[in-house]
C-alpha cells in the first residue's frame, strides 16, 4: 500500500510564509516562515481571531489596512478563487524595548482550500514583507518604489524568490492600473512611431474622437486622410525631426466622425511630445489632448452673451440716465427736449428732433429738438412728409422704422435729396409712433455726413421713444389726475357695477356704494372684517375656489351664481376677479338676473318657435288637400252643376282658412314690428263687444256654447281703433271657445273701474297650468294640442292681443287655478270721458247688395288661371268681362271698350301694374274708371305706392270675393 504524502511537512518546510484562517476569520495554523517573518510563536496566533492577533494600532489606526485584509479573505471564500492584495499597509507591534508599533509593508494572496465536498474549510494566506522596497507618503497617502543605490539591502539568497514574486505581483497590479488609467483618461492618448508616424497605441477617448476607425498600425495620414489637408502631417514631422514639443490651443479640426457621414467641427488642446530612445534619437511621437469643442463654444457663447450684457448694461446706464434726467420733469415739453438731447449726445449725431403727425394733411410740425453745435434747429416748422419720400413715409405709416445711410443713394429718399440737403441732412434714423393704428408722432436722429447705422443704435432710439411717450403720457395723466381727484371719490361710488377690494388675508378694505346696495349691506357690516364672516355662504364653493386661484396666479376668471340676499331673495350675480397688487383681489360684480331670465325666456321663445313653425306647415297643408283633391275632381270629367258648387265650395272654405291663417301671420308682423297705424275714434265698448260676438257666434252654436253677456247699461266709451278693438275681443271669445269642452259656459262681463273700461272673459274649459299662466300672451304659446286638433289655430291670437290692447293704452292678463279650472282673461281699457251718444256708425268697409247694373270690368293678370277664374266668378254675379295677359293688350282693349272697372295685377311683365294705372288714368276713355289693385304685396307701403299711381282699392291676394262683390254693388 502506497503512503501517502505529508503535506504537512511541505507547509513546514516552505520558505514563503503561511497563516492558516477559517471562515470565521480565527487563525489555525502558521508555519515557521510566517512566524519567523512576523516575529511571532504559534502560541501568540492558533486559535486567535486574526484581527485581535494582530491589532490596529490605537494611536494610528489608518496605519493598518484592516478593511483591505477583512474585504480580500471574503472575496477569496465568496468566489472560491485567490484574491491578490498587491500591496498593504499593515503595522504589527514592535520587538523593541520601547514596544508600539512598526509600519509594516505586505504583498498577499488569499486562496481558499476545499474539503471534500468542495466546500471552502479555511483560507491560506501568503504575505511576503516588502518593506525594504516601498515607502509610502502620509501627506498624498501613496506608495512609493525606493530610488536610491542603498535602498534595497542585501537579503538572504533564501528570500530572493519571495522578493520576486512579490514584485511580480505589485509590478502586475501596477500595469494594469495603468492600463486601465490610459483607456480611461479623460483626454485623448495615441503614441506614433517612427517617421510615417504610424499609430502604436490609442486610448478609448482617441478612439471616440475619430469615430472607432482602425487605426492602429497605419500611418497617421491614411488612418486619418481628412487631416492632410488641415496642416498636420506637417506639424507632426517638425516635432519628430526637431525634436521640440509642440502646444496647441483651441485648435479646429475637422474630423469625420461617423461613416459616411459629414464632417464635423471640433476644437482641442493639443501636445506633441517627442519619444526618445537611450541614445536619445526621436523615435516617436507622444500625441496627448482634449476635446474642447464645448468649453469653445461655450466660451464663444458667453463671449457673446459678455458682449450683449455689456450692451444691456451701457443701455441701462442710458436709460437710468434718461430716468433721472426726466423724473422731475413734468410737462411734455420739458421732457421730448431733454430726451432728444441725451440720445443726441449719446449717438454724437448732429441732430435729434421730436415731431408731431398730421396724417391727414400729410404734414409734421417739430415741437422740440436738440442739435450739435453750428447745426441749426427747426423747432416750430411745419413740413410737408411727401418732401421727403412718400415710400419712406408709408413705411413709418406702418408702424416700422427707417434706416437710412445714405438719404442720396437709398432709392426712397435719392430723389428727394434737396429737400435733405436743405435740412444738412445725409443719413437718419426715424422711430414711428403709432397711436390707435395712425402714426401720431416720430423721433428722428440726422447726421450730416452718411453714417451706417448700427442695430444697437437704433434699438436704442425705439426705447429711447417708447420710454418718452410713456412718461410723455403719464404726464398727461398725472396732469389729469390732479385735475380730477376731487372727483375720484363720487366716481367711484358712481359706478354701475359693484366693486371691492380684499387684501391677502381676506379682509375687505374698500367697496364702493353700489357694491353695498347690491349686497344689502351697511359700510360697517363690511369695511375692515373678513371676507368669509360677511359672506359665509360663499365658503367651500366654486366662487372660493376661484377666489383663492385668482389670488395665488394673478390671472382674471369670471363666475356668474345664484347668491341669496340677507331678506332672503335671490339674485344672480356676474362677479369678475382680479389679482392685485399687494396679493390680494379686487373684483367687479353686478346683478344679471334680468339677463339671466332673458336668456331662460329666449331659450324658451326659441323651443316655441320650432314647435310653431312645424304647426305652421301642418297647418298650411291641411287645407291644401282638400283643394288639390278638389282641382282634380274638376279635371277628371264633366261634373253636374250640384257636384260643381260643392267642389268650389270646398275649395273656398280652405282658401278662406288658408287666408284667416296668412292674415294672422301678417297681422302679427305687421304689430310686432310697429308697422300697425290706429284709426282711433270713440267708441262705445258695448257696440265693440256686439260685434265681436256677431264674429265668434257661428263657432259658439257650432260648439254648443252658453255665451252670457253681461254689459253696463249706460254709454262706455273709449278712444280706439274699432276694427283692432273687436279683433281683440273676439280672438279672447275665439280662444275660449275653442279651449272650453262642448256645451260649456262662457260669460263676457263689462264693467266700469274709475278711469278704465275693464272686459272680462271666464269659461269653464280646460283652464291653464302656471308655467302657461306665465307665458300665455307669448309669441307662439300655445297649450297642448288634442289629438283630434279641435283647437285649431297657430298660437298667435293672444300674442296679437296684448299688442293690440297696449297700442290703446292698455293692459290684458289671464288667470286659472289650474288644469279643467277653466280660465279667466281680463282686458282694461282706458276710459274716454265724453257725454253719451250713441255710437251707431257702422265699423269697417260698408258691404251693400250687388247692384242691379251689370259693369263692364277689365281683368289684367299673366297668371292665366287666376284672371280666368275671377272672370267667371264676376260673370256669375252678372258683370262683362274682359281679360288681359299683358299691359300692352290692356291699354288696346281698354281704349276700345272704355271697361268701368279696371282689376289690375301689379306684377306684369314689361309694363308692370302701377305703370298701367297711370297709363289708364291718362286715357279719357279710362281716366274715371275704378281701379282695383289686386296683389301677393300686403304691406302699408305697398298700399301706398298703389294709391300714388291711381288706384281707388288695393285688395290683397287671395281676393275676398265678398267684399269685391260688394265694392261693385255701390253706387258710382
Amino acid at each position: 500500500m502506497t503512503k501517502k504524502p505529508d503535506f504537512s511537512a511541505l507547509f513546514t518546510a516552505s520558505p514563503y510564509p503561511y497563516l492558516l484562517i477559517d471562515t470565521g476569520f480565527v487563525i489555525i495554523g502558521a508555519n515557521p516562515a510566517y512566524l519567523h517573518a512576523t516575529g511571532r510563536t504559534a502560541d501568540d496566533l492558533v486559535g486567535r481571531h486574526v484581527f485581535d492577533a494582530f491589532p490596529a494600532n490605537p494611536a494610528d489606526p489608518d496605519s493598518t489596512n484592516l478593511d483591505e485584509v477583512r474585504l480580500s479573505i471574503e472575496r477569496a471564500i465568496a468566489t472560491q478563487k485567490p484574491h491578490t492584495s498587491a500591496l498593504l499597509r499593515y503595522a504589527v507591534p514592535s520587538e523593541t524595548a520601547e514596544g508600539g508599533f512598526e509600519d509594516r509593508y505586505w504583498s498577499a494572496i488569499h486562496t481558499p482550500v476545499f474539503d471534500a465536498a468542495g466546500a471552502v474549510v479555511f483560507v491560506a494566506q501568503n504575505a511576503i514583507d516588502v518593506t525594504d522596497l516601498y515607502r509610502f507618503d502620509t501627506a498624498t497617502k501613496k506608495y512609493y518604489l525606493k530610488q536610491d543605490a542603498n535602498a534595497v539591502p542585501d537579503v538572504p539568497h533564501m528570500n530572493r524568490p519571495q522578493m520576486h514574486e512579490a514584485m511580480t505581483r505589485i509590478l502586475s497590479a501596477e500595469r494594469g492600473q495603468l492600463q486601465t488609467l490610459f483607456d480611461q483618461a479623460p483626454g485623448f492618448i495615441a503614441v506614433l512611431t517612427g517617421p510615417e508616424h504610424v499609430f502604436e497605441m490609442a486610448n478609448d477617448a482617441y478612439y471616440q474622437l475619430v469615430g472607432y476607425r482602425d487605426i492602429l498600425g497605419k500611418p497617421a495620414l491614411q488612418a486619418l486622410p481628412e487631416l492632410a489637408a488641415q496642416g498636420f502631417n506637417e506639424l507632426l514631422r517638425n516635432t519628430y525631426q526637431t525634436g521640440i514639443p509642440l502646444v496647441l490651443r483651441e485648435r479646429k479640426i475637422v474630423l469625420q466622425r461617423q461613416p459616411g457621414a459629414p464632417l464635423e467641427d471640433r476644437y482641442v488642446d493639443l501636445l506633441y511630445q517627442p519619444i526618445r530612445d537611450h541614445d536619445g534619437r526621436v523615435t516617436g511621437i507622444f500625441a496627448q489632448g482634449n476635446d474642447v469643442t464645448v468649453a469653445h463654444e461655450a466660451s464663444r457663447a458667453l463671449s457673446e452673451k459678455i458682449g450683449q450684457l455689456e450692451e444691456a448694461r451701457s443701455s441701462q446706464a442710458f436709460q437710468l440716465e434718461l430716468a433721472d434726467r426726466i423724473r422731475q420733469l413734468d410737462t411734455p415739453d420739458a421732457i421730448t427736449a431733454a430726451a432728444c438731447e441725451l440720445l443726441g449726445r449719446k449717438l454724437e449725431v448732429s441732430r435729434v428732433l421730436y415731431a408731431e403727425v398730421d396724417d391727414g394733411m400729410g404734414t409734421v410740425y417739430v415741437r422740440r429738438d436738440w442739435t450739435a453745435e453750428g447745426f441749426a434747429s427747426l423747432v416750430g416748422q411745419t413740413m410737408t412728409m411727401d418732401d421727403f419720400g412718400p415710400e419712406m413715409i408709408a413705411v413709418l405709416r406702418s408702424g416700422k422704422p427707417v434706416v437710412n445711410d445714405d438719404v442720396g443713394l437709398d432709392r426712397r429718399t435719392a430723389h428727394h435729396a434737396r429737400a435733405y440737403a436743405a435740412i444738412g441732412v445725409r443719413a437718419d434714423l426715424l422711430v414711428p409712433l403709432v397711436k390707435a393704428d395712425r402714426l401720431h408722432a416720430v423721433l428722428t436722429v440726422h447726421s450730416a455726413m452718411p453714417r451706417v447705422w448700427q442695430d444697437k443704435e437704433l434699438q436704442l432710439a425705439q426705447e429711447l421713444a417708447e420710454r418718452t411717450r410713456s412718461t410723455v403720457e403719464a404726464a398727461q395723466a398725472q396732469a389729469a389726475l390732479r385735475a380730477e381727484r376731487d372727483q375720484s371719490q363720487y366716481i367711484f361710488d358712481s359706478m354701475t357695477e359693484g366693486f371691492a377690494v380684499l387684501d391677502r388675508h381676506w379682509t375687505i378694505l374698500r367697496m364702493n356704494a353700489e357694491g353695498l346696495r347690491l349686497t344689502h349691506r351697511a359700510p360697517a357690516d363690511v369695511i375692515g372684517r373678513n371676507h368669509w364672516d360677511v359672506f359665509p355662504d360663499l365658503k367651500d364653493t366654486e366662487t372660493e375656489t376661484i377666489y383663492r386661484r385668482v389670488m395665488a396666479t394673478g390671472r382674471a376668471e369670471i363666475v356668474e351664481l345664484a347668491y341669496a340676499l340677507p331678506d332672503g331673495a335671490r339674485a344672480w350675480m356676474e362677479i369678475r376677479t382680479y389679482g392685485s397688487a399687494d396679493g390680494g383681489i379686487a373684483f367687479f360684480f353686478r346683478d344679471v338676473t334680468e339677463r339671466r331670465l332673458a336668456q331662460e325666456q329666449l331659450t324658451t321663445a326659441d323651443r316655441r318657435k320650432d314647435e310653431f313653425l312645424a304647426m305652421l306647415a301642418h297647418e298650411l297643408r291641411n287645407p291644401l288637400a282638400p283643394i288639390g283633391a278638389a282641382a282634380e275632381l274638376l279635371q277628371l270629367a264633366k261634373l253636374d252643376g250640384a257636384r260643381v258648387r260643392r267642389t268650389s265650395q270646398i275649395i273656398g272654405r280652405q282658401v278662406d282658412h288658408m287666408t284667416h291663417l296668412i292674415n294672422d301671420l301678417l297681422d302679427v308682423s305687421r304689430v310686432t314690428r310697429g308697422l300697425v297705424t290706429l284709426d282711433k275714434a270713440p267708441h262705445d265698448i258695448r257696440h265693440v263687444v256686439a260685434e265681436a260676438v256677431e264674429q265668434v257666434t257661428p263657432l259658439m252654436q257650432a260648439r254648443r256654447h252658453q255665451l252670457a253677456l253681461h254689459l253696463p247699461p249706460e254709454t262706455t266709451m273709449v278712444d280706439g281703433d274699432r276694427k283692432r278693438l273687436v279683433q281683440v275681443i273676439a280672438n279672447i271669445l275665439n280662444n275660449a271657445a275653442k279651449y272650453t269642452n262642448e256645451g260649456g259656459h262662457i260669460v263676457l262681463r263689462t264693467d266700469v273701474r274709475g278711469a278704465h273700461v275693464q272686459v272680462e272673459v271666464t269659461d269653464d274649459g280646460v283652464g291653464m297650468s302656471p308655467d302657461l299662466v306665465g307665458h300665455a300672451f307669448e309669441l307662439f304659446a300655445q297649450a297642448e294640442r288634442t289629438p283630434d286638433r279641435s283647437a285649431g289655430g297657430l298660437g298667435l291670437g293672444l300674442a296679437l292681443v296684448r299688442s293690440l290692447v297696449e297700442l290703446h293704452g292698455g293692459t290684458v292678463t289671464c288667470r286659472s287655478e289650474g288644469a279643467e279650472c277653466g280660465s279667466t282673461f281680463t282686458v282694461c281699457l282706458p276710459r274716454l270721458q265724453m257725454p253719451d251718444t250713441p255710437d251707431d256708425l257702422p265699423g269697417g268697409e260698408p258691404v251693400g247688395e250687388p247692384a242691379a247694373r251689370p259693369l263692364r270690368i277689365l281683368v289684367v293678370d299673366d297668371n292665366a288661371d287666376a284672371a280666368m277664374m275671377l272672370a267667371m266668378v264676376l260673370e256669375t254675379a252678372g258683370h262683362r268681362v274682359a281679360v288681359e295677359h299683358s299691359a300692352r293688350q290692356a291699354l288696346v282693349r281698354a281704349r276700345a271698350e272704355r271697361p268701368e272697372v279696371c282689376l289690375l295685377d301689379i306684377g306684369l311683365p314689361g309694363m308692370d301694374g302701377t305703370e298701367l294705372a297711370r297709363a289708364l288714368r291718362a286715357m279719357p276713355e279710362t281716366a274715371g274708371a275704378l281701379l282695383v289693385a289686386v296683389t301677393g304685396y300686403g304691406q302699408e307701403s305697398d298700399r301706398r305706392r298703389t294709391l300714388a299711381a291711381g288706384f281707388d282699392r288695393h285688395f290683397v291676394k287671395p281676393l275676398d270675393v265678398k267684399t269685391l262683390l260688394s265694392l261693385l254693388a255701390q253706387p258710382r
